[in-house]
């Protein structure tokens, strides 16, 4: 299935809610306060969250007024391209190999399927990965990851249940330049800010990696589960307190109707979606992109 028909199929509850809305109101035919103060609610009912939503549609009002927009399309037109600037403004980055890639964030979005995914993504490109089951805290965490590594037919270096995840992280790093592994994926306890042990940990694995391997490219990366809304803005700044975020993995975004905190978390944080899951499957996630990610808002 190609990239555009993914996200369409991803977006399809959130399209279902934005584009309905946004029709009936383009239908009354004028662009007047109650028209844009509709479509504000529209964008918050989206999750695109409160702040993100009035400056969305401020932009639109002043654009709509400079170019004498007129038309239903002519709206969409505008908005779309709106939508898509604010997507694009976040940091991009660049991926580079040797690469290491740090999967954080709480338990229950996603972080061990969203490690399977990626590890057959990259396989996908040719590129040879290696799984570090760092997760040392979770009872048979690293069991889960195993599983993931046969599905993905990748490598794995893993530990006892509650081995120092350091540890595990520089057995890890020392295979990949051994074997010259394009791609580490790092594994790591679901935490929340509130423990501090856990957190501190996430600090001892940065600082095990940067004097480790410091010809990789380095990344953070938070999974996040779009079903809980603007609730994964909190988690982002959460963590960002005690580990540099790089960039987001948007997980569910086919179970939920608030695909619009993409826009909020680029927006309102500056940090870049980079990967989105677009199904269950371990071949549905792939690299966000914002022109197509805005016109299947539509």
């Amino acid at each position: 299935m190609g990239l555009f028909k993914k996200f369409a199929n991803a977006l399809k509850k959130t399209r279902e809610a934005f584009a309905r809305k946004f029709d009936a109101i383009l239908s009354h035919g004028e662009l007047d306060d109650d028209f844009y103060d509709e479509l504000t609610d529209i964008l918050i009912s989206c999750d695109m969250g409160v702040k993100t939503s009035i400056e969305i549609v401020e932009e639109l009002r002043l654009y709509a007024r400079k170019n004498k927009i007129r038309t239903a399309e002519e709206v969409k037109v505008a908005l779309k391209k709106i939508l898509t600037e604010q997507l694009e403004n976040a940091p991009k980055i660049e991926i580079s190999y040797p690469l290491i890639i740090t999967i954080i964030g709480v338990n229950g979005v996603g972080k061990t399927t969203t490690i399977g995914k990626l590890a057959k993504y990259f396989s996908q490109q040719k590129k040879s990965v290696t799984l570090v089951a760092g997760d040392t805290f979770r009872a048979a965490a690293s069991e889960q990851l195993s599983l993931w590594a046969e599905r993905s037919k990748t490598r794995i270096i893993k530990h006892a249940e509650g081995a120092d995840a350091a540890a595990v992280v520089y057995d890890g790093i020392a295979s990949a330049k051994a074997k010259g592994t394009d791609v580490l994926i790092v594994d790591t306890a679901g935490r929340l800010h509130t423990k501090s042990n856990l957190m501190e940990e996430l600090k001892k694995i940065n600082k095990v990696i940067d004097r480790e391997y410091p010809q990789a490219q380095r990344l953070s990366l938070i999974v996040l589960d779009a079903t809980t809304g603007q609730n994964a803005l909190n988690q982002i700044t959460a963590f960002n307190e005690y580990v540099p975020i790089d960039g987001i993995i948007l997980t569910k975004l086919d179970g939920t109707a608030k695909g619009g905190v993409a826009i909020a978390i680029e927006k309102d944080l500056n940090k870049p979606v980079v990967f989105v899951g677009t199904g269950e499957g371990i071949d549905d996630i792939d690299l966000f992109d914002a022109k197509s990610f805005v016109d299947d808002l539509f």
